[in-house]
């Protein structure tokens, strides 16, 4: 945004513009505008513009004139602290700051004049992002959603970010909801629409993996006519959400995108008739079929990937270490459900030279509802079933695998235990998956893990 002037961003923002240089005098009438938009008052300095967003406990537009005398551009604040905001610096005033942050987004997307790639799942949906990003760059200015900005605070956010220039973004979207990837898709107005996979997560908020579904499909419906929307294969799930005004594409088994040879990084995928030869840091079932989804979204984008992919998958979704001793570690510690926990004991197996002893360290999914038991109680007999040499849960939810394990199993109530009492079972040779809901705090057994053996 840093060829708009002042009227231009309230006019995008939809915010009254206050104080329109940089000093009373207005000696600078035509500044620059922003080259960044930041909601953190620490992250403030020149270039920036500053929007003070209302928290739980404090209304970030009590930092606003700190902002400015820290060198921000400007601020966009409620209109309750404007008259502390004074100059040097731009003034904005919006009845409700975070729709004016998401309407500012809109419009730099509209400026950008990028096409736009909306990613969600009940998992694989950073992964598959991740691997938007290393197929597309080689041929396309692509930016990608960090960390987990994929709310309706961190996707305006994301998209701000995004430079003049830029011809592909690839924005990931949360669902706590009934209504929220619909609120996102708004902002971002998608070309393309991934959905990575429904399952059972968040039952406790919609209530049934078909109101899941329908939640995921809100990404489907943004969409203009003639976009794509990317699908899993014989997914009855979204069947009922599919359109005949746009295209579909369908990854996995029997689909249009789907995997015809793999041999260890080597993976061969037929593209709609057209044999893709890919080379991929990782081996892993589900990963492959995160990559199809990738691979039919930058289709649509007008780029075929092709040769090495040098994928960079973000932390805690199934990374592969090796640890002093011949142990390797999982981290999968990111986030949990039945679905994507049963894919990591899958490829745990998959993955394990069959002499060597397999953990697991699973910890409570979160958000499932009534039948959350049931799911925990089913993940243990899979451990089992698999053949897990040792089971470590983690939480009041994960117990509940354990009377389905047959083998050495180990209960503890917080991720605190967990990683003190891990690092003392681990062998010599074992490969330690590390995976349950974000609100455990596995992330600290992987740490455990990974800490330097004092001398």
């Amino acid at each position: 945004m840093k060829g708009w002037t002042a009227e231009q961003v309230a006019e995008a923002a939809q915010a009254r513009l206050i104080v329109s240089s940089p000093d009373p005098l207005g000696t600078e009438p035509d500044r620059p505008g922003p080259e960044r938009v930041v909601i953190d008052s620490r992250e403030v300095g020149p270039g920036a513009l500053f929007v003070g967003l209302p928290g739980s406990n404090l209304d970030g537009g009590v930092f606003a004139a700190s902002a400015l005398a820290a060198g921000a551009w400007g601020v966009l604040v409620a209109p309750e602290y404007a008259a502390a905001a004074a100059p040097p610096g731009v003034v904005l005033v919006a009845e409700r700051p975070l729709e004016a942050l998401q309407r500012l987004a809109r419009a730099w997307r509209r400026e950008l004049d990028a096409k736009v790639i909306g990613v969600t799942g009940s998992s694989g949906k950073t992964s598959t992002k991740d691997l938007l990003l290393a197929v597309l760059s080689p041929d396309r200015r692509t930016v990608a959603s960090r960390l987990n900005r994929n709310t309706e605070i961190g996707l305006p956010l994301e998209i701000l970010s995004a430079p003049a220039g830029t011809e592909v973004l690839v924005l990931e979207m949360g669902m706590r909801g009934t209504g929220q990837i619909a609120e996102l898709a708004a902002i971002a107005e998608p070309d393309v629409a991934v959905v990575v996979s429904v399952g059972r997560a968040h039952l406790e908020l919609l209530g049934s993996v078909e109101a899941i579904a329908a939640a995921k499909a809100e990404l489907i419906a943004a969409l203009p006519a003639h976009g794509t929307a990317v699908v899993p294969a014989n997914e009855p799930l979204l069947a009922p959400h599919l359109r005949g005004d746009v295209s579909t594409v369908t990854f996995g088994p029997d689909g249009d995108v789907r995997l015809i040879g793999a041999d260890g990084g080597h993976v061969e995928i037929d593209l709609d008739g057209t044999t893709l030869s890919l080379e991929v840091p990782f081996t892993q079932a589900h990963m492959r079929l995160n990559l199809l989804a990738a691979v039919a979204a930058a289709r649509a984008v007008g780029v075929t990937p092709r040769g090495r992919i040098e994928a960079v998958i973000s932390a805690g979704r199934g990374e592969r270490r090796r640890l002093p001793g011949g142990v390797t570690l999982i981290d999968d510690s990111y986030n949990a459900n039945p679905t994507s926990m049963r894919a990591a004991l899958d490829d745990l197996l998959a993955g394990s030279v069959p002499d060597r002893r397999r953990v697991a360290v699973l910890g409570d999914m979160l958000e499932l509802g009534p039948q959350a038991r049931e799911f925990h109680l089913e993940t243990g007999r899979h451990a089992d079933h698999i053949g897990v040499g040792l089971l470590v849960t983690v939480g009041p939810l994960a117990a509940a695998m354990a009377p389905a394990f047959s083998r050495e199993v180990h209960c503890v109530a917080d991720a605190r235990e967990a990683a003190a009492l891990v690092p003392t079972l681990v062998h010599e040779g074992d490969v330690v998956l590390v995976k349950g809901s974000r609100g455990v705090g596995l992330e600290a057994v992987c740490q455990a893990l990974t800490a330097p053996v004092a001398a």
